[in-house]
């Protein structure tokens, strides 16, 4: 096995969790939880790749794929805002609703392979030849991973540096007191939902138009939207962390397709070769992350070690007391 081109590989796959991750970052720094985000990417992905073969543009069938996940968010957030309803259950809900639209909405577009447009796919003079990390960030990338390293920065310091970005973490951690210096929590609890969900919808559109382009229905996005959530706990609400997290498990989902191909690994006898359901347990241990993640960030006390924001998943109600 090529390490680097399996790093390679790790990086094109994780920057769409990079997006994902982060878009459920800023949701749920101002206190709303979407586990909607699975739905919003397979919408994402499958209005990107129809708009394209639509129009024979790639950039506009991003951007309407970012737009369709935007509006959908939409849904989630009047449900849990508006009407205050339990986020977990608006939240699943929306992903079935997602997926069931995306599914019919999506019908007959494998046929359309050869007529879409994708993304282009280049390398960076000079830094491609750097050895070893050449080859692993800046050599036949994707233009949405190159994209990628701008943005993690970009995030940081927006949500740490600025005042919209300190207005976002006060409506997350202390939503009353923002609303008595004249935030408005409702208002920029909506903003940031769509906010998510027009960078849940870049991450289905960089799957179908680049990374793996093509439309494959539920297999399109494949549980990646399910990972980036439990990434966000793991990266503990930071866009930084949220990068190594996403590159990180895009290698090891490179990996396990990898290793099951050679009869013999390091010199042995390659279990994952002789008995496939090695491959299934192998596939299966990145939901697994995820699950653990939930259950841990869901314990009081870890919450408030991780910095879990204070007000995520409670429903914000004015003149009440506390948070």
């Amino acid at each position: 096995m090529d390490w680097l081109i399996i790093l390679a590989s790790g990086v094109a796959t994780g920057t769409v969790l990079l997006y994902a991750t982060v878009g459920e970052i800023y949701a749920e720094r101002s206190g709303v939880l979407n586990l909607g985000l699975e739905g919003m990417m397979l919408v994402g992905a499958m209005s990107a790749y129809k708009a394209s073969a639509a129009t024979g543009s790639p950039w506009l069938g991003l951007l309407v794929g970012m737009i369709a996940a935007g509006v959908i968010s939409q849904i989630h957030a009047f449900i849990t805002i508006t009407l205050r309803a339990d986020q977990v259950v608006s939240g699943l809900s929306l992903n079935f609703l997602a997926v069931g639209i995306s599914l019919i909405l999506g019908e007959g577009l494998t046929s359309l392979r050869d007529v879409v447009s994708t993304l282009p796919s280049f390398s960076i003079p000079l830094l491609s030849q750097i050895p070893w990390l050449g080859r692993i960030f800046f050599t036949n990338q994707s233009i949405m991973v190159y994209i990628g390293f701008m943005f993690v920065p970009l995030a940081w310091y927006y949500i740490n540096r600025t005042r919209p970005g300190m207005h976002l973490r006060a409506v997350g951690e202390y939503p009353a007191a923002a609303d008595s210096l004249g935030i408005s929590v409702f208002a920029l609890r909506y903003f940031y939902v769509f906010v998510g969900g027009l960078f849940a919808g870049l991450a289905g559109a960089t799957i179908s138009l680049s990374i793996s382009p093509g439309w494959f229905g539920a297999l399109t996005t494949a549980g990646q939207g399910w990972i980036a959530i439990g990434l966000v706990i793991f990266a503990q609400w930071d866009p930084v962390r949220a990068a190594f997290g996403s590159y990180i498990f895009g290698a090891l989902r490179r990996l396990v397709l990898d290793i099951q191909g050679p009869a013999t690994l390091l010199g042995f006898a390659n279990p994952f070769y002789f008995n496939p359901h090695y491959g299934f347990f192998m596939k299966m241990l990145p939901f697994a992350f995820t699950v653990l993640a939930l259950v841990i960030g869901s314990r009081e006390a870890t919450r408030k070690r991780i910095g879990t924001p204070a007000a995520l998943g409670l429903p914000y109600i004015r003149g009440q007391r506390g948070l």
